[in-house]
């Protein structure tokens, strides 16, 4: 620990790099080192991984809703008494609990995972495994605008808020939580590329913009596609409708419910309920702050054939 970078945190006092990436040194250093060291994963498994505030409590109410589909009725689902944070865990936190390693072994296949992980963090048993990781990301300028908002409400009260100048200097020199940004997107992009039918990339603005097209590619690649029956009965509609902002956010558990990670990190589920927009930054940003991250990004992004934001219409 002693030997590690230390750059200023969102949340807490501080981060520290470890294997190119700042991680906080209590909770996700500790979560990281645990799954490098102790995590088997099987070929089953399904990993939804993303840079945080890209869009990981949607995906993962979709992923739950679409992989228990003959399980549960949408009347009476889990989602609407449970918050989508519940539905399966998020590995980077709770692989540090109590006997979890146990009980990871313990689960029935397939296993859904969610993690903020980079990819080069994660063990080449994983990777080697055959199991399957869907990523999201985001236009770089909502995630900051999103993510500074969601740390100031975490932000340790003895500390000062925040402020978006100085969260803007932070995530533009790659020093947040599981940043740099640029470099977790570029890890799975890569992968994607090299591993299609193993790693399925997404892009925020695409799902809002048609919901039920990813949902089913989402659904083919889990393994799980939709049948021509349901589909005739509007079930993919239905399950993005559940899984919706507007329907999610007004629950009782996801205004009231809290989440707890772990002793260090407990969070109020309505804090994972902001907007759910996209362009959201506008309403932030300078022409010169926002030039400035688009710059970053093509230049982090150049030569990759990746673009942020959504995607030309064919």
């Amino acid at each position: 620990m002693k030997t590690l970078p230390k750059g200023k945190a969102w949340r807490t006092e501080y981060v520290v790099q470890y294997q190119g990436f700042w991680l906080n040194p209590t909770v996700a250093l500790k979560g990281v080192l645990l799954v490098q060291d102790h995590f088997k994963a099987r070929a089953t498994d399904i990993i939804l991984s993303a840079f945080m505030k890209c869009g990981t409590t949607w995906l993962r109410s979709l992923m739950f809703a679409t992989a228990n589909r003959s399980r549960f009725d949408l009347s009476t689902h889990p989602l609407l008494k449970t918050g989508p944070h519940d539905c399966f865990p998020l590995l980077d936190t709770y692989i540090y609990q109590g006997d979890s390693i146990t009980h990871l072994e313990l689960l029935p296949s397939p296993r859904l995972f969610a993690s903020h992980m980079a990819l080069d963090l994660f063990p080449k048993s994983v990777l080697a495994s055959g199991c399957k990781f869907v990523y999201i990301c985001r236009d770089p300028k909502d995630v900051l605008i999103s993510k500074w908002h969601f740390m100031n409400k975490l932000r340790a009260k003895e500390l000062a808020p925040l402020s978006l100048p100085e969260a803007y200097e932070l995530f533009c020199q790659g020093v947040s939580e599981c940043g740099p940004f640029w470099d977790h997107v570029l890890g799975y992009w890569k992968a994607s590329l090299e591993s299609p039918v193993k790693i399925l990339f997404l892009k925020y603005e695409d799902m809002k913009r048609e919901p039920s097209v990813h949902l089913k590619r989402l659904a083919k690649f889990m393994g799980q596609p939709f049948s021509m029956e349901e589909e005739k009965k509007g079930l993919v509609e239905e399950i993005v409708k559940l899984c919706s902002f507007e329907n999610l956010s007004n629950l009782e558990v996801n205004k009231a419910g809290i989440q707890h990670f772990s002793d260090q990190l407990v969070i109020e589920n309505r804090h994972f309920f902001r907007k759910g927009q996209i362009g959201d930054w506008e309403n932030h940003l300078t022409e010169e702050m926002k030039d400035r991250i688009d710059r970053i990004t093509e230049q982090k992004l150049k030569g990759s054939g990746l673009t942020l934001g959504a995607s030309p219409l064919p």
